[in-house]
C-alpha cells in the first residue's frame, strides 16, 4: 500500500497519466484494470481538477487493485461478456500496471489480466488490445470426444498451439504429429503452416483442433492424403457449370433500353428450373446449401444467402458474365477480388455437390478490404450487405472513365422526364449488374418557405435503411431500504423510460411499493460507500446495468423540510496501530442515510444511529443494557418510525458523554457503572415528522455510564460548520450548508474489532446486499 505525502501522489498521477498515452504497438502487453477501482484511485491522487480536494484522504484510498468486477462469479479466470473499454475497464501498459501493483498491491487470489496488442486488417493496418481471447477445444485423434479448453491470442501461431497440445496430451518431441481443423463430424482441414497466426488460419471461438500422431509403421491414422472439405477446396478446380438449362433472361438486361423498359425488371423462372450440377452428380438440390459459421459470422452468412437467392444476380455469376465486366482499374473498386471470390462461392452453393460449404476464402477477402469485418465477432448484417453490394458494383462497373455531369433542376417538367434524365445521368457514371438489379430513384420535393419555389429531384439509392422501433423503456433492478429498520431491504425490478430522470425511477418504484416518490433518495453503492447520490432531475442514462442501486425511504421530503438534515453514514472497523499510536480503519457493511433534527445532542444522535442498525446488532448475556435497549428498539421500531409514541414516556438508554467529536477508540466501561437517565430531547414534533424520538423505550431507566458500541466522526463537514454548545450535554447544530446532500460528506461510525465481532450480525447485514 502506498504511503507518504501529497508529493508521492503527485508523482503517481504524473507517471500514470504519461503512461496512459503510450501508443499501441504490435506484440506489447497491456493490462485491464476495473474502472471503478481506477476512478477511486483518481480521486485519491487528485487525477482530475474536481477531485483534488480529496487528494490524500485515506477514506477514498482505493486499496489493493481489485478486478473482481470484471470476472465471472462461477469462473474467476474468465472475463464477463460484453465489457466496454473506458466504461467497465481501463487499459494500462505493462509499466503502468507494475507501478500500480507496487504501490497498492493486487487483491489476494486474483491474477493480472494481461492482453496482447494484435494487428488487424490486410491493407489498412491498425492495432488494438485483444481483450477477449479465442477459446479453442483441443483433442487427440484417438479420442475426439475428450476435449480440453484453452484460450489463445489471435497473434499466437499454429506452432505455439501445437506445442501446447503436445504438452497437454504428453506427446514426446520426437513423435511426428499433424494438426487438423475439425468443422463437422466428417469435415477436417489440415493446419500445415506452423508460422501462420490464428487470425491468418481463420480459427474462431469454439473451434475444435485435433492432433494426430504418426503410427509406428510410418502411416497416418487419417490416411496419407488430405481430404478436401468444401471450405478447403480449390475453387479453380470446380467444373464449369453448363448454362444449357438456364433461361436467357440476362440478355434482356444487358440489351436494355431504359426508356422502353419503363424501369421494370424482366420476369424470372421459379427456383425449380435451376439445374446447376454436373451430369451424374446430383447429390444435393442446387442452391439448397448451408453456410458454416466461422465464429460469429451468421451476419455474413445471412447476407450471402439473401444475395444467392436473388435470381438475376445468381444467373449473372453462374454464366460467367462477370468475367467480361471485371474492372481492374477502378480506383474505387477492389481490383476485381471481391467479385471473383463471390462468384466462386456462388458456384459452390449452386453446384449441387454440397449440403453446406465453409465461406473461408470469401471471409478472408472481405477482411482484407474491410478490416472491421476481419475478426470473428458478431457484426451488423446490413453493414456487410452494403459493403458487398458497393464492392461488387465497383468491381463490375462498366464505366471505365466517369464523366462530369451537370445536374439540372426540374423547372416544372413532368416527373417522368426528370426521372429518366436523372437515371441516364446516373448510369453514365455507375453502370453494373448491381445497378440493374438494386438501384432505384428517390423523389425528393423541397418547398422554399419564403418564395414557395418547388424543387423536385430524383436521387439514386441502392438500398433502403429503415429504422427498427427502439425500445423506449429499460428495466432496472433496485433495492429498496425501508424506513423501518426491522424490514429487510427488498429487491424490485422496475420499468423506466430510457430517456427519463431519477424522479421517473422514484415514481415507478412508488407504484410497486406504495412509498411516496418524493420521500426516497436514489444512490449507487460501491465498496461499502456511496459512489453516487443522485438528484431527482438527473438522467437515468447515468445508471449503468452493473451498478448496485439502493433507494432509501426517508421520513420527510428533504427538499421541502428544512428542519431535518439527511446524513450519509458509513461503517468503519478501526485497527489501532501501536507503532505510530494512531488508528486506521476499513469500511464494511451497507452505508445508509439517516434524517436527524438540525439541533440535537450527541447521545440522541447515537440513539438514532443505534436504532437504525438494531436489526444488525447482536445481543449477548454479558451486556444486559445493550440487549434491553436493542430489544426495545425492535419491539417499538415500527411505531417509532410512524411517530406513534406515548407522550412523556421514559427515555431510552443513555450514552456516556464524549469530550470531542473525533473517532478515538473508547474503552468499554464496566457493567456496574450506572446513572439516572436524562430527559428526552426532541419532543413530539420529531414523531410527527417521522423522525425517531428518544422517549420510546419504557422501563429502561438505569444509572451510571452506558456502554457504547461505536463512536462517530463527521468527515468533510468542516469544523466551523458544526456548532457544539458546551453545556451539561454536548449539542450539535447543523447550518444551511448541510441541507445539501453530498456523498463526499458523511458520518463515519467507528467500531472496535472486538465489539464488532460480538455485537454486529454479519449474516443480517448480508441480507441487505443485492
Amino acid at each position: 500500500m502506498a504511503e507518504g505525502g501529497v508529493a508521492d501522489l503527485e508523482i503517481q498521477r504524473a507517471e500514470i497519466a504519461a503512461l496512459l498515452k503510450t501508443p499501441l504497438r504490435k506484440g506489447d502487453i497491456w493490462y485491464l484494470v476495473d474502472s471503478r477501482w481506477f476512478k477511486q484511485w483518481k480521486k485519491y491522487v487528485g487525477f482530475d481538477n474536481w477531485d483534488k480536494y480529496q487528494m490524500g484522504d485515506q477514506n477514498v484510498c482505493p486499496g489493493c487493485v481489485d478486478n473482481s468486477g470484471l470476472l465471472k462469479d462461477d469462473d474467476p479466470q474468465s472475463l464477463k461478456e460484453h465489457l466496454i473499454d473506458e466504461l467497465d475497464y481501463i487499459l494500462v501498459p505493462t509499466e503502468g500496471w507494475n507501478k500500480l501493483v507496487s504501490w497498492y498491491g493486487l487483491m489476494d487470489g486474483q491474477d493480472p489480466i494481461a492482453r496482447k496488442v494484435v494487428e488487424q486488417g490486410m491493407f489498412v493496418k491498425h492495432c488494438k488490445v485483444e481483450v477477449y481471447l479465442t477459446e479453442l477445444k483441443l483433442c487427440e485423434n484417438e479420442n475426439i470426444n475428450n476435449t480440453v479448453t484453452r484460450r489463445f491470442s489471435k497473434a499466437d501461431t499454429i506452432d505455439k498451439i501445437e506445442k501446447e497440445m503436445r504438452k497437454i496430451f504428453s506427446i514426446p518431441d520426437e513423435r511426428e504429429t499433424r494438426l487438423w481443423n475439425r468443422y463437422m463430424s466428417n469435415t477436417y482441414e489440415p493446419l500445415n503452416k506452423p508460422d501462420s497466426t490464428m487470425q491468418d488460419a481463420g480459427l474462431y471461438h469454439g473451434q475444435v483442433l485435433v492432433i494426430e500422431q504418426k503410427n509406428d509403421d510410418g502411416t497416418w491414422p487419417r490416411g496419407p492424403s488430405t481430404p478436401k472439405s468444401p471450405g478447403a477446396s480449390n475453387f479453380s478446380a470446380l467444373p464449369k457449370i453448363s448454362p444449357s438449362s438456364l433461361s436467357n433472361n440476362y440478355n434482356s438486361i444487358s440489351n436494355r433500353n431504359m426508356k422502353n423498359s419503363n424501369y421494370c425488371m424482366p420476369s424470372y423462372p421459379t427456383y425449380k428450373s435451376y439445374d446447376y450440377q454436373e451430369p451424374g452428380r446430383c447429390n444435393e438440390q442446387p442452391g439448397l446449401c448451408g453456410l458454416s459459421n466461422l465464429g460469429n459470422t451468421c451476419f455474413m452468412n445471412s447476407a450471402i444467402q439473401c444475395l444467392s437467392n436473388t435470381p438475376p444476380l445468381t444467373e449473372f455469376f453462374l454464366n460467367d458474365k462477370y468475367q467480361e465486366e471485371l474492372n481492374y482499374d477502378n480506383p474505387l473498386g477492389m481490383r476485381g477480388e471481391i467479385a471473383k471470390c463471390y462468384a466462386e462461392l456462388i458456384k459452390q452453393i449452386w453446384s449441387g455437390k454440397y449440403s453446406y460449404v465453409t465461406p473461408r476464402a470469401f471471409k478472408t477477402q472481405v477482411g482484407r478490404f474491410a478490416p472491421q469485418f476481419s475478426g470473428y465477432q458478431q457484426q451488423d448484417s446490413q453493414e456487410l450487405l452494403a459493403f458487398l453490394l458497393d464492392g461488387l458494383h465497383e468491381d463490375l462497373n462498366r464505366i471505365r472513365k466517369k464523366p462530369y455531369i451537370q445536374l439540372k433542376d426540374a423547372e416544372g417538367r413532368p416527373d417522368k422526364v426528370v426521372a429518366e434524365e436523372a437515371w441516364e445521368n446516373h448510369i453514365k457514371r455507375n453502370d453494373s449488374i448491381i445497378v440493374d438489379i438494386f438501384h432505384g430513384l428517390f423523389k425528393s420535393t423541397l418547398v422554399c418557405p419564403e418564395c414557395f419555389k418547388v424543387s423536385v429531384t430524383f436521387d439514386p439509392f441502392c438500398y433502403l435503411t429503415l429504422p427498427l422501433p427502439l425500445k423506449k423503456e429499460r428495466n432496472l433492478e433496485v433495492c429498496l431500504v425501508r424506513l423501518d429498520p426491522l424490514i429487510k431491504p427488498m429487491q424490485y425490478k422496475v420499468t423506466v423510460p430510457k430517456m427519463g430522470t431519477i424522479m421517473d425511477l422514484c415514481r415507478a418504484l412508488s407504484a410497486l411499493s406504495d412509498v411516496p416518490a418524493d420521500r426516497v433518495i436514489v444512490t449507487d453503492v460501491y465498496n461499502h460507500r456511496f459512489h453516487r447520490i443522485f438528484a431527482a432531475d438527473e438522467n437515468l442514462s447515468s445508471i449503468m446495468e452493473r451498478d448496485d442501486i439502493y433507494i432509501f425511504e426517508m421520513p420527510v421530503n428533504r427538499l421541502e423540510d428544512n428542519d431535518q438534515v439527511v446524513i450519509p453514514v458509513y461503517l468503519r472497523e478501526l485497527y489501532r496501530q501501536t507503532t505510530y499510536s494512531h488508528s486506521s480503519g476499513s469500511l464494511f457493511g451497507l452505508p445508509f442515510l439517516i434524517a436527524v433534527p438540525r439541533n440535537l445532542t450527541e447521545e440522541k444522535l447515537y440513539n438514532f444511529l443505534l436504532r437504525r442498525m438494531c436489526r444488525f446488532v447482536k445481543t449477548s448475556a454479558d451486556c444486559e443494557e445493550i440487549e434491553g435497549t436493542v430489544q426495545c428498539f425492535k419491539e417499538d421500531g415500527i411505531n417509532g418510525l410512524n411517530g406513534v409514541h406515548d407522550e412523556g414516556s421514559p427515555s431510552e438508554m443513555e450514552t456516556d458523554e464524549q469530550d470531542d467529536e473525533s473517532s478515538q477508540d473508547q474503552e468499554l466501561p464496566s457493567e456496574n457503572e450506572n446513572s439516572q437517565s436524562e430527559d428526552s430531547v426532541g419532543g413530539d414534533n420529531d414523531s410527527e415528522n417521522g423522525i425517531l424520538s428518544d422517549d420510546i423505550c419504557k422501563g429502561q431507566q438505569t444509572t451510571g455510564h452506558k456502554k457504547q458500541l461505536f463512536t462517530f466522526q463527521f468527515i468533510n463537514f468542516g469544523n466551523s460548520d458544526l456548532i457544539y454548545i458546551k453545556d451539561d450535554t454536548r449539542q450539535i447544530q447543523f447550518d444551511d450548508r448541510h441541507l445539501r446532500l453530498d456523498e463526499r460528506s458523511y458520518l463515519a461510525l467507528d467500531w472496535d474489532p472486538e465489539v464488532k465481532k460480538r455485537h454486529f450480525d454479519d449474516n443480517s447485514a448480508e441480507d441487505s446486499s443485492l
